[in-house]
């Protein structure tokens, strides 16, 4: 896990790489790869990379880079690991490929040495790299299935510069900071920033499973080598429901097994997040079962929810009992979220409201000596644990015959607005259902959504919600992301979870905040292998517990309190501490999430300006 960054100057008249740039860039990360740091630049000054190194796999200076390939025709920057690091290898000693590392790193160097792009669909693990090819004078960058690990670029039409953060591109000097006003629109309707999207204009992420290369010409667009979308169509397709729900349950235990395997892979100790929930417990039941005998646990505890359901660290703490492992209850008080808040925003990448629980439980992980750590987010997209699989077929089935008449749904809107529908006890959000409520993408966005289009003139200046709203083509978007279109409602609402609200918000959140802490997050239920095998299995049997597929898949059960207990979510309380107002015992409500998204726009924006200032 580390910091890349890197910059090709490729039209005639750009200048040549400027070096300082390059490790302003590389050095705004350093809490990305506190182990060692590299850069390397090509003699004509025409192309440069640089990394910031955290180690995990092959803890030896053979990790190093930017890495050279044996012939020197190749150097790579890589972020990320690769599980199945170790098959690739021996499949390429066997074609007589030899290595000078115990590296993932090399192994990459060496397969896209021996099949090009095509590569990428034989990785198994959280990626984002480039790579340079010597003789092509060719660029190649490319990102992992799920998103994982974060990869933008910007280019100005001569020079193409790209890195692990937006705002390590900005810190470099090369890159303006203006806001997009899609991203800013896109953060307060959804509560972050929408892929490839990012809150500056000028960067654009590389689209989680894609790839992209740049030449004399410039760059290609990204070309996407997997879909999430795809994946549960092609299941759907394989599906039987001759299958037993016994063998199905086997199957999903074998599937989850295996991913939590392959994401124990590491040189150093891997621990684990622990709250009271069904998915981070049983992720310690099944890293228990993979074999592991030691097992290092972290769960948060806050004085505002002593006493009520939402205190994680009562049956947190009975979990780690169940499975033995050497766990830690980490108490946090508003007066260390007040101290810590300036930092919090300085590490957060791009607007976000989330990402605050994980600051601190990984700073909880990193304090107990931990570099990498198991996360269980992943599961309730994966296997309908969230309230939208209820919520979302149930709003289709009510509102899909007015949605059928042309305009009905906005004229009623309107005259719900005009009235106020709070008058009436009505959720502000039953205009959107009227409106939006009668297909899948609607309806899932009133649900997921913090506020509506017409809300936002309330936020922002006029101008810049018309461009915004133009520009980010919510409904648009959210139908290419169902392309190609699963038949099933829950197939549906699974891609929408996992493409847009973990890839956009949670697993840019494990990113940014685990990263400040020089923390290596692992998410075994955000899998590609894994997605492939839960997808072809079908969609829980009607009337089934969510997720009793992971409940019941270590070999020691989980304790019964867990699996009966009500979903709350890892939460903390921001809300009350932001407002100075609640009694602390609930989630972070709307009205404390549309506060915070106000209060973090702000702060990171004036943030990101000073750090343009310092920088230029």
């Amino acid at each position: 896990m580390c910091g890349i960054n890197g910059i090709y100057s490729y039209g005639a008249m750009a200048a040549p790489v400027d070096e300082d740039e390059l490790l302003r860039t590389r050095d705004s990360m350093t809490a990305r790869g506190p182990d060692g740091c590299g850069h390397w630049l090509t003699n004509d000054r025409r192309v440069g990379f640089a990394h910031r190194r955290l180690a995990i796999i092959d803890l030896t200076e053979g990790g190093a880079q930017p890495m050279h390939s044996a012939s020197g025709r190749f150097v790579i920057t890589f972020n990320g690991e690769i599980y199945n690091f170790a098959t690739l290898r021996t499949e390429l000693e066997g074609k007589g490929h030899a290595f000078a590392s115990d590296s993932d790193t090399e192994v990459l160097l060496q397969l896209y040495e021996a099949m090009g792009p095509a590569m990428v669909t034989r990785l198994v693990g959280m990626f984002a790299f480039a790579i340079w090819d010597r003789r092509e004078e060719v660029l190649f960058l490319a990102r992992d299935p799920y998103g994982i690990k974060p990869l933008y670029y910007a280019d100005d039409g001569g020079t193409f510069r790209f890195a692990s953060q937006v705002k390590s591109l900005i810190a470099g000097g090369g890159v303006a900071a203006d806001p997009d006003p899609a991203a800013l629109v896109g953060f307060h309707l959804l509560g972050s920033v929408p892929e490839p999207l990012t809150i500056a204009r000028a960067v654009k992420a590389l689209p989680a499973g894609s790839w992209l290369t740049v030449k004399h010409g410039g760059a290609s667009e990204p070309t996407p080598y997997h879909s999430i979308a795809a994946v549960f169509a092609e299941g759907e397709n394989a599906y039987t429901q001759q299958q037993s729900p016994r063998d199905r349950r086997q199957a999903y235990q074998e599937a989850l097994l295996d991913s939590v395997r392959r994401h124990l892979v590491a040189d150093v100790p891997v621990g684990a997040f622990l709250s009271s929930g069904i998915d981070s417990s049983a992720l310690v039941g099944l890293m228990r079962d993979a074999g592991q005998s030691e097992i290092e646990t972290v769960t948060l505890s806050f004085a505002e929810y002593q006493g009520t359901p939402a205190d994680e660290a009562p049956l947190a703490e009975q979990v780690a009992r169940t499975y033995g492992t050497r766990h830690t209850t980490r108490v946090v008080t508003k007066a260390e979220f007040e101290a810590d808040l300036p930092a919090i925003i300085a590490a957060m990448d791009q607007p976000s409201i989330d990402g605050i629980n994980t600051w601190f439980v990984s700073k909880a992980a990193r304090e107990r000596g931990l570099k990498v750590a198991i996360s269980g987010v992943g599961g309730d997209e994966l296997m309908g644990g969230y309230p939208s699989f209820r919520d979302v077929p149930r709003w289709v089935r009510y509102f899909s015959a007015p949605a059928a008449i042309p305009f009905l749904g906005s004229t009623i809107r309107r005259g719900m607005m005009a009235v106020g529908p709070e008058r009436f006890g009505i959720s502000p959000k039953a205009a959107g259902l009227i409106e939006f409520g009668g297909k899948v993408p609607g309806a899932w966005f009133v649900r997921r959504g913090l506020r509506m289009p017409w809300d936002l003139p309330e936020l922002l200046d006029p101008d810049i919600v018309t461009e915004g709203l133009d520009r980010l083509r919510l409904f648009e978007r959210l139908r290419e992301v169902l392309d190609p279109r699963p038949a099933s409602t829950f197939s549906q609402i699974a891609v929408l979870e996992s493409a847009m609200y973990m890839r956009n918000q949670l697993l840019r959140d494990t990113d940014w905040a685990g990263m400040a802490h020089s923390l290596e997050i692992r998410t075994p239920l955000a899998d590609s292998q894994l997605l492939a095998s839960a997808a072809a299995l079908g969609p829980p049997p009607a009337g089934e517990m969510p997720k009793a597929e992971l409940a019941f898949a270590p070999s020691t059960p989980l304790p019964d309190a867990v699996i009966s207990r009500s979903k709350t979510g890892f939460a903390v309380p921001v809300g009350s501490w932001i407002r100075n107002a609640g009694d602390g015992a609930k989630a972070l409500p709307m009205a404390g999430m549309r506060d915070w998204a106000r209060h973090v726009q702000g702060a990171w924006t004036r943030g990101l300006e000073t750090s343009q200032v310092r920088t230029r």
